[in-house]
């Protein structure tokens, strides 16, 4: 079984879309396109170097495969080398083919798909970017690690790798480091179901029943609200 690993950019406020520019990904009018690029420094460079060091795969969704397709085979930046011979695996419902060197679309469920892949012998399955892949891949729980560069920044809007769907989990802090500029890299694993606690008091007081009782009533006026 290889990992499948999550590697994302994202705000303050847990928004991932294009981080790298304004033209990357305007969809739903996002005007905050290229909001990574001011806090990008040594370390994170070191970092993400890291990430494309040891052999990999990809899977992508077909937006970021078509940014990335139309950007990598067409530099020597630090990375291209590694990106463009690495096997990507492409998730789309309208593609009919892919051109990029060592490429290949996913065909039929892609829950089912990815889990087959993952069965399979070979290097860790990185997914970069695709947040809309993202959605399916939490809801069926195929993530086995998140690598997140967490921005000082707040935009308030846009496409969020934790949408409606996701599957409530515990996650465990494997590693983490900050750059000059603020931005926290991080390395979370899967830990089991939510954990929940109290800091009640074990008798409540009078004022909190009535806020409890008071509660409750708000929140079955809510449900029964058509």
């Amino acid at each position: 079984m290889r990992p499948l690993v999550v590697n994302t950019f994202l705000t303050l406020d847990g928004v991932m879309q294009a981080p790298g520019g304004p033209e990357e990904d305007p969809i739903g009018g996002f005007a905050h396109g290229g909001w990574s690029v001011p806090y990008w420094d040594d370390a994170m460079a070191e970092s993400m170097g890291e990430v494309m060091t040891p052999p990999f795969d990809l899977l992508l969704g077909r937006k970021t495969y078509e940014i990335f397709a139309a950007h990598w085979p067409h530099t020597d930046e630090p990375g291209a080398a590694e990106l463009n011979a690495a096997t990507k695996y492409v998730a789309s419902r309208t593609l009919d083919a892919v051109e990029w060197e060592n490429s290949v679309l996913l065909e039929g469920d892609v829950p089912e798909a990815v889990a087959e892949l993952k069965r399979g012998d070979g290097p860790e399955i990185q997914v970069h970017g695709s947040a809309d892949l993202l959605q399916t891949l939490l809801r069926h729980d195929l993530v086995d690690r998140f690598r997140l560069l967490v921005f000082p920044v707040v935009l308030g809007s846009g496409k969020r790798l934790f949408g409606d769907g996701a599957i409530p989990r515990g996650l465990r802090m494997v590693e983490t480091a900050t750059s000059s500029t603020g931005v926290v890299m991080s390395i979370y694993e899967p830990a089991g179901d939510v954990e929940v606690g109290t800091f009640a008091l074990e008798t409540p007081t009078a004022a909190e029943v009535e806020r409890r009782e008071r509660a409750m009533a708000e929140t079955d006026s809510q449900r029964s609200d058509p």
